[in-house]
């Protein structure tokens, strides 16, 4: 069985994605039983040179939206980094993952030798094997993990079963 950049992304994105939407509102449940309103969770930070819980959040979708962009060659979907509350940014997640959806494999056929360029990198570019496992796959759970982190460290009672989530298991032969 072979695998594809269609598989070791978008089904990645999703699940984790799917993952954070879920320990964001235990999170966020949690702070408001403890008396931290919402506004003062989301602002949480592991080091004051760390981005914020939103904005971790904000950016794990970002790499999961445009790292599939730029592999597929599709349109990039634009969302603003506005969400303040808990309900706009599962709405976020919930949009990147209906944009993720919408993508089919067939439109990673030239994802390994696509030419990737990121304006923090001026001058220079990734082709899509690279980019993929150098920069967005890493990056991508970096920001994801971080979110994990933020709200862990909060208190809330989450383990690594959170953060991985359902696990495809097959019975023994």
């Amino acid at each position: 069985m072979s695998i594809s950049y269609y598989d070791v992304t978008v089904p990645i994105f999703k699940k984790s994605l799917t993952n954070l939407k879920s320990f964001l509102r235990k999170g966020v449940e949690h702070a408001s039983e403890n008396g931290v309103t919402e506004v003062q969770y989301l602002d949480l930070q592991l080091s004051p040179d760390m981005f914020p819980l939103r904005r971790q959040i904000q950016i794990a979708t970002d790499n999961a939206r445009g790292s599939v962009a730029r592999l597929a060659g599709v349109a990039p979907l634009v969302l603003d980094d506005t969400e303040t509350t808990l309900a706009e940014l599962e709405a976020r997640v919930d949009k990147v993952v209906a944009y993720l959806d919408a993508v089919t494999p067939e439109q990673f056929t030239a994802a390994a030798t696509a030419t990737v360029t990121l304006p923090y990198f001026p001058g220079k570019h990734f082709t899509g094997h690279d980019y993929l496992v150098e920069y967005a796959l890493p990056n991508f759970f970096f920001h994801v993990t971080t979110a994990y982190a933020i709200i862990r460290s909060s208190g809330v009672p989450l383990g690594k079963r959170d953060y991985l989530g359902a696990l495809t298991l097959h019975d023994d032969a």
